[in-house]
């Protein structure tokens, strides 16, 4: 017992040590799957290092580690000498680490809560970042272990991702609360797939609702980031390891805005 308490004490001040190095950590999440967390992690990711900050990227959701593939990066394989683990350089200001690149295709991941939680601790302490400018987190939908790991470890900030319905709404207002909760910084609201502008005639349609992710964000009293709109090219881009806002679509756009709003919120 005495030398798994000294092991686990000598991990703790690695992950102390090395997120001493990031000036910004925000944690993406959400109350429930399906709402495109991952892919507002991604592209926040992404986004930030073509504005030149030093940003890592950890895929924090053990059990669908989707991040390599959206990237591009699924074949990679990582190494680590003396120094620790290194993780994959997507380009100059962009290194990811994800348990995708340790498992075999299609391999599924059953874990109970301390293995989970030793994974991250590992990703966080082992893992070389570096001196960074921003850690993205995407951690799985839900307020469970994983989360509570990041929180614990990491602390920093918190985003949640929603779409219009209801029934995620009910989901982002416990995402808010759970962030609280923990001592997270909840920097405001995204709402996705919100609205769908027809290809043809120009009309806006919503599949899906409009507004909810701002009325939440207003009963919860958080900031409202933004919306970003159903687009075919988040849907193509995603399947070909190509982030959306790399390129000129009314989506892109539109996440540039809140990114724009998520910097100044940081600096503040």
């Amino acid at each position: 017992m005495a030398e798994r308490m000294k092991k686990l004490k000598e991990e703790e001040e690695k992950v102390k040590k090395a997120m001493g190095n990031v000036k910004h950590k925000i944690a993406v999440l959400s109350g429930k799957g399906g709402v495109g967390k991952t892919t507002v992690a991604v592209n926040l990711a992404y986004s930030l290092a073509m504005k030149g900050y030093k940003t890592g990227l950890l895929d924090a959701d053990l059990h669908g580690p989707n991040v390599p593939k959206m990237l591009g990066i699924e074949d990679a394989k990582i190494y680590a000498d003396d120094a620790g683990i290194i993780p994959i350089a997507v380009n100059e200001n962009l290194s990811v680490i994800s348990l995708a690149f340790m498992l075999e295709r299609d391999m599924p991941v059953i874990w109970r809560g301390p293995l989970k939680t030793a994974a991250i601790r590992q990703f966080l302490g082992e893992v070389k970042w570096g001196e960074l400018d921003f850690l993205i987190a995407d951690l799985p939908p839900g307020t469970g272990d994983e989360a509570l790991s990041i929180a614990q470890m990491v602390g920093g900030n918190a985003i949640i991702v929603t779409t219009p319905q209801d029934v995620a709404l009910l989901d982002s207002r416990r995402a808010v609360n759970f962030a609280r909760k923990i001592g997270m910084n909840v920097l405001g609201i995204v709402e996705n797939m919100s609205g769908f502008r027809c290809p043809h005639c120009g009309k806006e349609i919503n599949l899906f609702k409009i507004g909810g992710g701002e009325r939440a964000a207003k009963e919860m009293e958080v900031d409202f980031l933004g919306r970003i709109p159903i687009d075919e090219k988040i849907v193509i881009d995603g399947d070909e390891g190509k982030p959306f806002v790399a390129e000129k679509c009314e989506a892109s756009e539109k996440f540039e805005e809140i990114v724009k709003k998520i910097e100044e919120k940081v600096k503040a």
